[in-house]
């Protein structure tokens, strides 16, 4: 049964109501970008009081900083404008629940979707896998404080990302709605 419907109908009211909203500029309004998790619980305009036009998400699975996701925080500063960025992970966040070579696994074994359990995930089809995962890094996550310091430390490193910009460091707590700060991270992304 497919959610399409649900989506079109949603996205109707959404439009009537639209209005103002499709004068707003191409630069974000308040001048930052978030890099995050695509975690369904996490609502980055909520949890940091965000409106249309505010500021850049940009999404993956982990919040990590990838290569694509730097890419985006480049063009978000050199050609939008954005100073200031944010890394934000979260707690209970499913890339703390595999490996590389478990996901690696998995896929070699069936296409269909895993299951979770008490040992982890494990495979629920019959086949066919890919081996096409072994090309892939999976960005997996075994201590999330260290993996939002990591990610900090690897964007402020990268050589297309100016030494002025300030790069902090969080942790979204999904039980709460907190923002924690990571020092060691916001260290790491200091501007200078």
């Amino acid at each position: 049964m497919s959610i399409k419907s649900e989506v079109l109908a949603a996205n109707a009211e959404y439009a009537e109501g639209f209005g103002e909203l499709g004068a707003l500029g191409l630069p974000p309004a308040r001048g930052f970008a978030i890099l995050t998790c695509m975690d369904a619980r996490l609502d980055p305009a909520k949890y940091a009081g965000l409106s249309e036009g505010d500021a850049h998400v940009i999404r993956n699975a982990g919040g990590r900083a990838t290569d694509d996701a730097i890419r985006s925080l480049v063009i978000s500063y050199k050609l939008l404008g954005t100073r200031e960025w944010f890394v934000i992970h979260h707690s209970n966040c499913g890339m703390e629940y595999f490996t590389d070579a478990e996901m690696r696994s998995l896929l070699a074994q069936s296409l269909d979707t895993a299951a979770l359990g008490p040992e982890g995930f494990y495979d629920t089809g019959t086949g066919p896998g890919s081996t096409e995962a072994d090309y892939i890094n999976w960005h997996t996550i075994s201590d999330n404080a260290q993996s939002v310091v990591e990610d900090v430390a690897r964007i402020r490193r990268h050589p297309l990302v100016p030494a002025r910009i300030p790069i902090y460091g969080l942790i979204y707590d999904v039980t709460t709605g907190r923002l924690i700060e990571i020092d060691d991270a916001s260290k790491a992304g200091a501007a200078s």
